[in-house]
């Protein structure tokens, strides 16, 4: 049985075709390049069933990945998150089946590590000696750490307001990191300079390598797996780049292809932020690319992506969904932030959480109605983003009274304060 059934690179604009054998970026015109598989073969020789007994990690779908050889397969563990449910968020907001796809459980602690993942194992089985690609933050110290693995050298360059922690991910794992002062999209002219200088550099930049978006698109696998092959009403995802949200698309109908689940495809709704949201303005004009958004800004900082590659990839599965697009103000999804903390015990990032603002309103108007199985993708650790948390925490002193009424805001104490 072949570990892959890749068949070739496939350009979704002009319908080209390229071997994956090959490094390859972007199509000759300039779109992303998609992979396909011969799923008429996987068909008949894999059941669904068999993968029960498979390793716990996105791997277990080897066969619809793009790595030929099992020796090149670089892991940390990735993959199978929990798909948990909100039981007592979902009756506050009148979503009796709602679940959480929680992706910050990964290894880098977002679900970077998917792509990261495919995309280095690729790369390395390609020969690649040294990488690059501009990042937000999460993406850059995923790749960093799995390129370290495969003995890949690995260059990341970064907005200076990137989450610090981020930082000390590619630091430790040996990349060279360079900040600059400015957004995503001037970290990707920087690499792209770079890389014109020295074609020895592969590029990773979001979408222009193939391969990143068949790691993120396993979520989507193990959302049916988890449901019993079941699908859900509605697929909630914070988009920047997109690449989750193509990806997840990309999954559920190759499974509809290969019979493994049956019936309508989740209406995607992507989800963005006020201050940084090019695919919803693009969605209200029924359009199907968007226009750059200007001065981008927002404490979601792995969605401050003021123009994604793949636009047009996103929109076409909003589209043929029947889905839509949405934007959440800072403060709202800094409030669900907290409030899903305190009712479900879940600390999740501010990206994750502008999923369940929406998810929220979307249940007011009554696009989402309270028997629809309802699943919104956390991405990442609430951990990565202690910045955006501000409490204000007592500090006793030995032999204080201990006044239990008090809270972690500090509305009562009357003690010496600690902010952070």
């Amino acid at each position: 049985m072949s570990f892959s059934y890749i068949s070739h690179l496939h350009c979704p604009k002009c319908r080209t075709s390229y071997s994956p054998h090959k490094q390859a970026h972007l199509c000759a015109c300039g779109s992303p390049l998609l992979v396909v598989y011969r799923l008429d073969e996987l068909k008949e020789t894999v059941q669904r069933s068999e993968l029960a007994a498979r390793e716990p990690s996105l791997w277990r779908y080897h066969e619809l990945l793009p790595i030929e050889l099992e020796q090149n397969v670089i892991s940390l563990g990735e993959g199978l998150t929990p798909l948990l449910p909100l039981t007592k968020l979902g009756h506050r907001i009148g979503i009796s089946q709602l679940y959480m796809k929680d992706d910050g459980l990964q290894p880098t602690g977002s679900f970077k590590a998917r792509g990261a993942a495919v995309g280095v194992s690729k790369a390395k089985e390609l020969g690649v000696q040294e990488l690059a690609l501009p990042t937000n933050g999460n993406a850059g110290a995923a790749w960093a750490l799995y390129a370290a693995r495969a003995g890949i050298r690995s260059t990341v360059v970064m907005p200076v307001d990137a989450p610090a922690i981020t930082r000390s991910e590619c630091a430790i794992a040996g990349a060279q990191l360079h900040l600059v002062n400015g957004l995503i999209s001037d970290a990707g002219k920087i690499v792209s300079q770079a890389i014109s200088d020295d074609d020895s550099l592969y590029d990773a930049s979001t979408l222009k390598e193939p391969y990143r978006i068949e790691g993120k698109k396993t979520i989507g696998f193990e959302i049916a797996e988890q449901l019993g092959w079941k699908l859900p009403d509605v697929i909630l995802y914070p988009t920047g780049g997109g690449v989750g949200l193509i990806g997840i698309y990309k999954a559920l109908t190759e499974l509809l292809a290969l019979g493994w689940v049956q019936g309508k495809l989740p209406r995607f709704v992507a989800v963005q932020s006020a201050g940084c949201a090019p695919i919803v303005e693009a969605w209200k004009n029924k359009q199907s690319e968007s226009i750059p958004w200007p001065n981008a800004s927002t404490l979601a900082f792995g969605i401050n992506v003021p123009k994604a590659l793949g636009d047009f990839l996103i929109l076409d599965a909003i589209y043929q969904t029947e889905g839509c697009a949405i934007a959440v103000d800072d403060r709202a999804l800094l409030g669900e932030q907290r409030l899903i903390a305190e009712l479900e015990g879940a600390f999740i990032c501010p990206e994750g959480a502008s999923t369940f603002v929406a998810a929220r309103r979307l249940r007011d108007s009554g696009w989402i109605q309270d028997s629809d199985t309802v699943v919104a993708i956390n991405t990442g650790l609430g951990l990565k983003y202690p910045h955006v948390v501000q409490t204000s925490i007592p500090v006793l002193e030995p032999g204080d009274y201990l006044n239990r009424r008090s809270t972690i805001s500090g509305r009562q104490s009357t003690s010496r304060e600690e902010t952070g």
